[in-house]
């Protein structure tokens, strides 16, 4: 059987494929970014490079043999943070290429299987996706899934498929579990900021108080604040922003984009002579850098891409010791989280041996039901 991978990306599908145990015969993948290829190259030489999704009429493929189709179709045009054109978009016809191909598979081969993946976005994209999946593709489960169950990035992310798809269970990782201790106490690595705004944060929740650092995830964002509040959402405010730091109080990081200031790393150092976690308690001031000023040991440094592996759930250096770091960074934020992945391949495994299970059933009461008729 084949193993269909479109906007295959740095092969994170095969990669869960290989956690989840289960193998195929070919593997072929769809993907144009020179880097990814080179990535996933690296790691698969034998993938079979199909390039373009839109040529795809013209591959020379055993249509029948494809057991599995996946597809995590371009975000940008549906994406909150993006224009929302939706199918408008040049990239956001990519879903009716997708949906195509899909429905080709499908006619081919009916019991073959399908996920696509997109962003959270709009309830009205969401929908509009969803309708239209199920017309041409038939039963649909949409599952939506946060990464933070398995990794330590808050990162959710819808899956249409045509199996059941459950929730993994968490891990209950955080960001001080995947971060590099060597560049947490690595002062010449970090930058004191002067930073006035954050959403908040309650540090003795997950303070280890035997170590002097805390490490928070956040992000470095333009943003236009009155008396507290931001207004940059209600008005104009070109050239009246100022990057501000924001942290994040759950122990994650943000969702990993290809924009590096959109996930750092936020270290608080404990001063010396402080009595143990005594100025962390419940009624700790919100985490800014106006918040502890007083002792200048608020800074952030940008995640590694060790560290971008990691929360993708990627083999240290899957990236990095192929390509540079900036197309490292570039091809983490574009890809799935491999454990994620591996949970929703197991769920389509269990529902086809479920499914194998009853059709030896069946077999077994006709084989019965003929013999008895026979006798």
């Amino acid at each position: 059987m084949i193993y269909l991978s479109l906007f295959n990306g740095i092969s994170a599908g095969r990669l869960a494929l290989s956690r989840a145990g289960i193998n195929f015969n070919k593997y072929y993948i769809a993907e144009i970014d020179k880097f990814a290829n080179k990535v996933s190259e690296f790691h698969y030489p034998d993938n079979i490079q199909l390039d373009d999704v839109n040529n795809w009429r013209e591959w020379d493929i055993d249509w029948s043999s494809v057991g599995l189709v996946t597809a995590g179709f371009p975000c940008q045009s549906w994406s909150l943070a993006g224009k929302q054109l939706g199918d408008k978009d040049e990239r956001g016809k990519l879903f009716w290429v997708t949906l195509d191909i899909m429905s080709h598979v499908l006619d081919k081969n009916p019991h073959a299987k399908f996920m696509l993946e997109n962003v959270k976005m709009k309830k009205e994209f969401e929908e509009y996706i969803t309708l239209h999946t199920e017309n041409a593709l038939g039963k649909v489960f949409k599952t939506l899934i946060n990464s933070a169950l398995v990794s330590a990035q808050n990162r959710n992310r819808y899956y249409w498929t045509n199996f059941p798809v459950s929730q993994p269970s968490d891990k209950g990782l955080l960001l001080k579990d995947v971060i590099v201790d060597d560049y947490i106490s690595d002062r010449d690595k970090s930058y004191c900021i002067d930073a006035n705004y954050s959403k908040g944060a309650n540090p003795s929740q997950y303070f280890n108080k035997s170590r002097r650092q805390l490490v928070f995830g956040g992000a470095v964002r333009g943003r236009y604040i009155v008396d507290g509040i931001r207004q940059d959402h209600k008005m104009k405010t070109v050239g009246m922003t100022t990057q501000r730091l924001e942290v994040r109080e759950d122990g994650k990081t943000n969702t990993l984009t290809t924009v590096q200031k959109d996930n750092v790393v936020v270290i608080y150092q404990r001063p010396r002579g402080k009595n143990k976690g005594a100025e962390f308690t419940e009624k700790s001031p919100t985490l800014t850098a106006c918040s502890w000023e007083e002792n200048n040991k608020l800074s952030y440094r940008k995640l590694t891409p060790t560290e971008c592996a990691r929360l993708q759930t990627f083999p240290d250096g899957w990236c990095e010791d192929v390509v540079s770091n900036s197309q490292s960074y570039k091809a983490y934020g574009n890809a799935w989280t491999v454990d994620v992945i591996k949970h929703i391949f197991e769920c389509m495994e269990r529902h086809n041996n479920a499914r194998r299970d009853k059709n030896n059933v069946r077999f077994d009461n006709d084989v019965i039901r003929q013999s008895g008729a026979a006798i």
